[in-house]
């Protein structure tokens, strides 16, 4: 069937892309590659991806192109499902014969809930639901696809058996001639990795178990299955011949250093290809691994410091403690290597003072930047199931993970600390780290080194100004 592989226009600037692993309107504009969207596009012949968000698409331009496909299947989450579905009813009411069907963690974890929600779905992918796709676009029947669930005539649903986690990572062909072909490659942005870069995995699941964490809980799994150093070294030697415009590539598997030789041997084989690469860690890492890294084009590492105080760390089962995190900031700024540091304010035993505890934490271990995010208890997380047994979420259960606006709402009310103080807690976390006379001359400094600098950090200082005002009013 002639396929489009969508993600569907929701608010202005929601950063929901199939590679986001928590969806909303960010601090500063950005966009993340949708990879779990063109991984399955790469194994269907003819097929397109659209990135409709990132590519500023009104909502009639993404209908007046998804009307001519055959099969539209959408990645949605839970914040995006309500757009993403009326996105799918107008596409019905324009072309009644299109076969629509959903991915991502929110089908996954509630299939039955999803398909009853609108009868203009007609059906959603669960676990990897990469060979689905391929299966459905194949056009074999429904009845024979693991891993499926989907409307009957009768207006029932069917789920059909699982499909098997995928073990041989090779099969997977490359992402990134789909970002070529169908992507813009200077609509991705982040604030802290170069422009434009590009992001691939290098493996899926994650062995840590931390509560909140989104993909390994619902569709990835905890134990972190690989590509080959050979397949991620040859897919990077063709981004670098064929994408010359890409400063930067970014391994976004959970946890790339999980599997410290396999890290080591990738790190320089990326040396001898001479890009220049960024990866998410652990706050766990050995200098001398930090080093090979280094030495080999390592520019940043993406690190979940999360809180400062180490009971939470526990509660939320973190696996690191704030000792071995200081070490490894330590290691890393005397390397030379940036950290871009996340934090999240909200979680299982947060109180005011540990409030104040993690940002005392973040200014003294001083990542290069920061990211601070409300605590979001995501269907299908431990996180999410706490807070329902333990009466976190208001409302009747109503889970509210981002404003009408799309910004990120704060969804955990606890007896001790409400959410109205978490929500105000981010701002304060911000201006505590950022508005010290240090980090503004650090900040500065970097944007005398060229003029690019200069006009990327004054326009991210506008938009992040714009996030401190919206959050006031």
């Amino acid at each position: 069937m002639k396929t489009l592989f969508l993600q569907a226009p929701s608010f202005d600037g929601f950063d929901g892309g199939a590679g986001s692993r928590y969806q909303t309107k960010r601090e500063i504009r950005s966009f993340w590659y949708p990879t779990w969207l063109a991984q399955p596009a790469a194994l269907v012949e003819g097929s397109r991806l659209l990135d409709a968000p990132a590519d500023g698409l009104s909502l009639e331009a993404s209908l007046d192109i998804a009307q001519q496909y055959d099969l539209v299947i959408i990645h949605t989450s839970s914040p995006s499902f309500p757009s993403d579905t009326r996105f799918a009813e107008h596409l019905k009411r324009r072309r009644s014969t299109i076969l629509v069907g959903m991915v991502g963690a929110k089908v996954a974890v509630d299939p039955h809930g999803s398909l009853t929600a609108s009868e203009a779905i007609d059906f959603v992918c669960r676990e990897e639901f990469d060979f689905t796709c391929r299966e459905i676009a194949q056009g074999l029947p429904f009845e024979s696809i693991l891993g499926l669930s989907y409307r009957l005539p009768d207006g029932g649903v069917m789920h059909n058996e699982a499909r098997p986690i995928l073990e041989d990572m090779d099969e997977l062909p490359f992402v990134s001639p789909i970002y070529k072909r169908d992507l813009k490659s200077e609509n991705y942005f982040s604030g802290y990795l170069k422009h434009p870069y590009v992001s691939i995995y290098t493996g899926r699941g994650c062995k840590s178990r931390c509560t909140f964490c989104l993909w390994p809980q619902t569709v990835g799994g905890h134990r972190y299955r690989t590509r080959s150093v050979e397949n991620v070294l040859e897919e990077v030697k063709w981004i670098r011949d064929n994408m010359p415009e890409v400063k930067e590539i970014m391994f976004d598997d959970d946890t790339f250093t999980d599997f410290k030789p396999r890290a080591e041997e990738i790190a320089r084989g990326l040396g001898k290809l001479g890009v220049t690469w960024s990866c998410n860690a652990k706050a766990n890492v050995a200098y001398s691994t930090l080093k090979v890294m280094k030495d080999n084009g390592l520019r940043l590492l993406l690190v979940g410091y999360e809180s400062g105080d180490d009971q939470i760390l526990v509660n939320v089962k973190k696996g690191v403690r704030t000792d071995f995190a200081r070490q490894f900031s330590a290691d890393c700024h005397k390397l030379g290597i940036k950290v871009h540091g996340t934090f999240i304010v909200g979680l299982p035993g947060e109180t005011r003072e540990t409030i104040k505890q993690t940002i005392e934490y973040a200014k003294e271990i001083n990542p290069h930047t920061i990211q601070v995010s409300l605590a979001a208890p995501y269907p299908g997380t431990t996180l999410h199931k706490q807070a329902l047994e333990n009466g976190w979420l208001k409302e009747s259960k109503v889970i509210t993970l981002v404003s009408s606006t799309g910004a990120q709402a704060s969804a955990l009310d606890y007896p001790h600390l409400s959410r109205e103080e978490i929500y105000q807690s981010v701002e304060e976390f911000y201006k505590r780290f950022y508005f010290r006379p240090t980090k503004i001359w650090e900040i500065v400094r970097e944007m005398l080194v060229s003029w690019e600098m200069m006009k990327r950090r004054l326009q991210e200082g506008v938009e992040f100004f714009r996030f401190l005002r919206a959050r006031e009013g």
